[in-house]
């Protein structure tokens, strides 16, 4: 059974997936570091999201692997722990970029659906429900005010990268890639016609939670 959970940056949609995950006994897939991965890949190897030729190359090399430790998941490109370095706001505006390129969507949709074939999943990202898979059991889209998405993607930046992070910077880089999520002309985000729509500002992460469980379980 797959199960998506969709929306912008800073709704909690990682941390939500990653507790229904555990509760349902599924697994996991965080496509948004998939997206992250290849843009600090392509980085390292001086490609820009325009070079389509270049990015073909550079696929062929890039596997990317889910791994499990006692300090949570990790992100491994290739052999290399990337699971800090992809969490900076730089890789995440510059990951929304590489998105709008319609080869990569196709490389990644592929790569996502081969790894979840057959398996119990809890997918998360900004076009799980609509595009990657449309035929997902139970669909969910989590929304909240920019101001405090913004509070809480720098709240979680805190925690693991260690510094302080200015509020009104995150806002504004959160603005400018919901802006390229939402206009770019391949698997634009919005919610699946058919997804519940949470909107989190006022809810707690139980809230949402057990809002999410209740329409799984029928309640």
């Amino acid at each position: 059974m797959i199960i998506t959970i969709d929306g912008p940056a800073g709704v909690g949609k990682g941390t939500i997936a990653k507790i229904i995950s555990k509760s349902l006994g599924f697994k996991y897939l965080d496509s948004g570091a998939m997206y992250r991965a290849l843009a600090l890949f392509a980085e390292l190897n001086g490609v820009t999201e325009k070079d389509s030729d270049k990015l073909k190359k550079i696929l062929i090399d890039l596997h990317i692997q889910f791994i499990d430790s006692k300090d949570g998941e990790r992100v491994l490109i290739n052999t290399d722990d990337v699971t800090e370095d992809i969490r900076t706001n730089e890789i995440s505006t510059l990951a929304s970029k590489f998105a709008a390129n319609n080869f990569v969507r196709t490389i990644l949709r592929e790569m996502q659906r081969r790894l979840v074939k057959n398996k119990d999943y809890i997918a998360e990202g900004r076009d799980m429900g609509t595009y990657v898979f449309p035929d997902a059991k139970y669909k969910f889209y989590l929304d909240a005010d920019l101001a405090i998405r913004a509070k809480r993607r720098a709240g979680q930046l805190k925690e693991i990268l260690g510094i302080a992070i200015n509020e009104d910077r995150v806002a504004k880089e959160i603005s400018d890639r919901d802006n390229l999520d939402m206009t770019r002309e391949s698997c634009p985000l919005h919610p699946a016609d058919d997804a519940v729509i949470i909107n989190t500002t006022d809810m707690s992460i139980d809230d949402v939670v057990k809002k999410i469980e209740s329409v799984i379980n029928g309640a």
